[in-house]
């Protein structure tokens, strides 16, 4: 499926691609994009088993995110755009607010208040490639030469997974 498939079943609504990502994080469909799977071309994505994994469980409270919104005075801590406002970086949408982690979950950051921040929609679905730091190949291979065993190795079925022709052609490179 596509990202001009995915748009027309959902009644062209501008955050389709949210959607998207809230099935696979938060509802727990794995659905692969080129990131995942070499063979995909951007904007292709691939349901890979329709059984959702456990869901992923919200650990914000209400109360919390209300203290947060009311703390930023309703305003995306990114871009300045007022909630409800047309925003100036699409303003084909009102401005939607979300509440956004400082330090990412993943690196280590917390539900606490003071690592929580508002931010739209439009500044949220960029926010994690713009906050990465990648690493250069040295950086990469010294962080997986330092892991663990088992992880190694699920990094190896990954990239297996990933470059499926690859792998099969280095394969038959060595055999030979």
């Amino acid at each position: 499926m596509n990202s001009e498939e995915l748009r027309a079943v959902a009644d062209n609504q501008s955050e389709w691609a949210r959607r998207v990502r809230e099935l696979r994080t938060e509802e727990g469909y794995l659905i692969l994009t080129h990131n995942d799977r070499s063979e995909l071309k951007p904007g292709q994505y691939l349901l890979e088993n329709s059984k959702p994994q456990p869901a992923f469980e919200r650990a914000i409270s209400k109360e919390t995110r209300a203290y947060v919104l009311d703390r930023n005075g309703f305003t995306c801590q990114m871009c300045g755009v007022a909630a409800g406002e047309p925003h100036p970086y699409d303003p084909s949408r009102k401005t939607r607010l979300h509440i956004g982690h400082v330090i990412d979950k993943s690196k280590g950051g917390s539900d606490e208040p003071s690592n929580l921040r508002a931010i739209c929609s439009v500044c949220n679905e960029g926010a994690q490639n713009a906050m990465l730091i990648r690493p250069d190949l040295k950086q990469l291979l010294i962080q997986i030469r330092r892991a663990a065993l088992a992880d190694q190795l699920e990094v190896l079925k990954w990239l297996i997974a990933k470059f499926p022709k690859q792998a099969a052609e280095q394969a038959a490179a060595r055999s030979k």
